[in-house]
């Protein structure tokens, strides 16, 4: 709930006259906004947000500000993502055949978030999911082609936080004119980030490992959107734990399955995939999740 607070003057004029405190009100808010600075400016948008509840705080072109909400509950971004995920339709539920040859009830495809507000969101996210993680890393790499426009907005991101890293990504042909070659932006060199949207066969990974490797970079991790906790191509442990064990390094996750069946249960409109979600998960589920 939320309450709203009145100064003692404000009270007391409003009292004595209140259509009189009602004219004054706008003009003295708008030198309050002038004088109170971003810090007031924050605590209203907090405020704001309190009030208008988790859903529509999602739908905002930028979600930093409420990320960094004062009390929001750890992981408050996993949320935001599956908000904005299913807001821009990069969540779907039904029934979807996979290059695997299951039958999913859910399909992830970041290449619904397709503007600039939604992308923005998406990398607000990112950006939280890593710097909770505690991964080290000196710049971003994103593969051909879905990670590149993720690497490129999340290093937009981390640099409104304070953290300007390069960025670097590769074409899936070499060119053979101009600066020639198959990366592009910033040399591979220290510690790289790569930067994508989900890993099944880890296939992609393990490409960007030999080229970073091949141009003298080091992988210190891998960023996904999505972690869908099932199996992998061996044994019983996921396609994300699979990938983390053959390279070498952490595989960070913005959200989990477990997140999204939390997600579907706080919602009377997703309550009815949930049933399926558990089906999908009891025989495809992950021993590592």
């Amino acid at each position: 709930s939320c309450t709203q607070s009145t100064s003692m003057f404000c009270a007391a004029n409003h009292s004595k006259k209140p259509l009189l405190a009602a004219e004054r009100r706008p003009l003295a808010l708008k030198l309050q906004r002038r004088i109170e600075g971003p810090l007031a400016r924050d605590a209203r948008i907090v405020a704001d947000r309190a009030a208008r509840g988790w859903a529509a705080a999602a739908r905002s072109a930028s979600l930093s500000a409420f990320l960094h909400e004062p009390g929001a509950r750890v992981g408050a971004y996993r949320q935001a993502f599956l908000e904005l995920s299913l807001r821009a339709e990069a969540l779907r539920f039904g029934e979807f055949h996979l290059k695997s040859g299951r039958t999913s009830p859910y399909f992830f495809n970041a290449g619904q978030f397709n503007t600039g507000a939604a992308l923005a969101g998406l990398a607000d996210c990112y950006a939280e999911a890593l710097l909770e993680s505690g991964v080290g890393f000196d710049m971003l790499f994103g593969p051909a082609y879905k990670g590149i426009p993720l690497a490129t907005a999340l290093a937009v991101a981390l640099a409104k936080r304070g953290r300007d890293v390069p960025v670097a990504f590769n074409r899936k042909e070499a060119k053979t004119h101009g600066e020639g070659g198959t990366l592009i932006g910033a040399p591979l060199t220290g510690r790289v980030l790569i930067v994508d949207d989900v890993i099944t066969a880890g296939t992609a990974v393990l490409e960007s490992v030999e080229i970073m490797r091949a141009a003298g970079g080091t992988p210190c991790g891998v960023l996904i959107a999505l972690d869908r906790q099932e199996r992998g191509a061996e044994g019983q442990r996921s396609a994300a734990a699979e990938a983390s064990a053959a390279l070498g390094v952490p595989v960070v996750a913005v959200a989990r399955l477990d997140d999204l069946f939390m997600f579907v249960a706080d919602r009377p409109e997703l309550a009815l995939h949930r049933e399926r979600l558990l089906a999908y998960r009891s025989q495809y589920g992950s021993t590592d999740g």
